[in-house]
């Protein structure tokens, strides 16, 4: 079986227990990648891998898969984040052995949204595997055979992660979820959004001991508003009341949200494995958010 140097850069830094840090990128609607490659390049020396969505929020856009070649031909690692909505077992076992095929090492195995809330409502929802089926699934084409059992010519070795929610209302639920997951051959876990450094220590009070490295996600905020939306209608997130106090009184928001993302990274470094940065735009802030949480370039 492949070492997890052999896999990836990221496998590697977590297997050495260095505190990495991953960022999203969204594919575009549409051929033009330059912008995405752009922030890439910009940041390939501060980010061990960027996860690429899958149609973010069921919002059409073209391949991950497409994408994640383009930037490893730049020596750059992704994430490519795989959902069920859109695809049966059929397709999702195909594009799992074509990614490997193209040289990505790295999946993140999700469920993904309802496409009623997307661009394009009308489509039909396939959902025939759900986040554990498709873990368990991909653990069997690492095991050489497909989900039916029928061998294959060659094996995918990936390093294979999932998603969990710390603000989870029914936590024992969630950590039970988690555990299935685990069960089903995920490696590594991001999460929901965290803003409350509390909500992530209870959670890792008992996640601490599945022995997986775990980083939770931080979506930066761009306004007080923003971080309102996302208590009134994300489950599982929450954004503390002196935190949307601090950033309606900020007289320049970018400032603001820098600080507030720094603090949460040092806050979050002694529970954690790393950092998965959100910055729906704002890349260009990632730099100067990880210089003040004392994050090194390199």
């Amino acid at each position: 079986m492949e070492t997890a140097r052999k896999i990836g850069r990221l496998a590697a830094a977590l297997e050495a227990q260095t505190f990495v840090v991953t960022a999203e990128l969204n594919p575009p609607k549409g051929t033009n990648l330059e912008p995405l490659l752009n922030k890439a390049m910009m940041l390939k020396d501060r980010v061990h891998a960027f996860n690429l969505t899958d149609s973010h929020t069921s919002r059409m856009a073209i391949s991950p898969l497409a994408v994640a070649r383009l930037l490893l031909e730049r020596d750059i690692e992704t994430i490519l984040q795989v959902t069920c909505r859109d695809r049966n077992r059929i397709a999702l076992q195909s594009d799992l052995l074509g990614a490997y095929a193209l040289g990505i090492r790295n999946v993140l195995c999700m469920t993904g949204d309802d496409p009623k809330l997307g661009d394009h409502p009308e489509a039909k929802p396939v959902f025939d595997l759900g986040a554990i089926t498709l873990l368990k699934g991909l653990t069997a084409l690492q095991a050489g055979h497909d989900i039916s059992g029928h061998a294959l010519k060659g094996t995918p070795s990936f390093w294979v992660g999932a998603v969990a929610n710390p603000g989870a209302d029914d936590l024992p639920t969630e950590l039970e979820r988690m555990q299935e997951k685990i069960e089903a051959g995920a490696q590594f876990f991001q999460t929901q959004a965290i803003y409350d450094p509390r909500v992530f220590e209870r959670f890792m009070q008992a996640a601490s001991a599945y022995s997986v490295p775990i980083l939770p996600s931080i979506i930066v905020l761009k306004s007080a508003n923003m971080a309102q939306y996302f208590n009134d209608h994300v489950p599982g997130v929450f954004v503390p009341q002196d935190v949307i106090a601090e950033m309606a009184a900020a007289p320049q928001p970018e400032t603001a949200s820098v600080q507030i993302a720094a603090r949460l990274i040092k806050a979050l470094r002694p529970m954690c494995q790393g950092v998965h940065l959100i910055a729906i735009g704002w890349e260009s802030r990632i730099p100067q958010i990880l210089d003040d949480a004392g994050l090194e370039a390199g």
